[in-house]
């Protein structure tokens, strides 16, 4: 049976400099009844005075901000409050990019050049807590993080181990229940535990931190 609970609307914080896009940015998810817009700063310095005012579930972070980069403000965010859901927003496709997202434990990266429809899945994802990601960026990333000897995930279940190969993969909570003919609610389980186990803030850090110890084969991932 399907459930029809109606779930609350997303509280979403949008922080971005260029002021005529952020306002059609905000207009457009406002217009989405499963999306509650609390805030719209234009500098860090706003970003983390909404979020502490607001507490939004998701967080949109331009990477280029006057007064702070996106990256470290996106970890700033995510210190002072775990539950947020930071997603980095950027025109820009640059590898340095997205692996400060991933440490900066990002959920993942929002192009500028994105329909609008995907946005507002993409805001819904996160708050999920999937990673915004496609397979081909994660795929051309891993081969970045260095590996390093294992000092954290000794712990981990095989099948924690096998969720982290699914997520290596790009696969959506909902995909690898399917492949491992498992419940969501069971794979959010499992996820919370590796989350824990790792030290890691999203999924992208969980990934990328297996890899540099060495958990898991990015190759075999693939």
């Amino acid at each position: 049976m399907t459930d029809t609970t109606a779930r609350p609307a997303v509280r979403v914080l949008l922080i971005d400099d260029h002021q005529m896009f952020v306002e059609s940015l905000a207009r457009v998810l406002a217009d989405d009844h499963r999306i509650d817009v609390v805030g719209v700063a234009s500098t860090a310095a706003d970003g983390r005075r909404l979020a502490a005012a607001h507490r939004p579930r998701v967080a949109l972070v331009d990477f280029m901000l006057p007064d702070q980069d996106g990256v470290e403000l996106a970890a700033t965010l995510k210190a002072d409050d775990p539950h947020l859901m930071a997603v980095m927003l950027t025109a820009s496709t640059e590898d340095r990019v997205l692996l400060g997202a991933i440490d900066a434990g990002c959920s993942g990266f929002l192009t500028k050049d994105r329909a609008v429809t995907e946005v507002v899945e993409a805001v819904l994802a996160a708050a999920d807590g999937e990673a915004l990601i496609s397979p081909a960026q994660l795929a051309r990333l891993l081969p970045r993080l260095s590996k390093a000897t294992q000092s954290v995930g000794a712990d981990l279940t095989r099948r924690e181990l096998q969720l982290l190969n699914h997520l290596a993969r790009g696969q959506s909570n909902k995909a690898i229940a399917e492949e491992l003919h498992l419940s969501v609610n069971t794979i959010r389980n499992y996820m919370q535990s590796v989350l824990l186990k790792l030290d890691a803030h999203s999924k992208l850090e969980a990934v990328s931190t297996a890899v540099r110890e060495g958990l898991i084969d990015y190759q075999a991932a693939r």
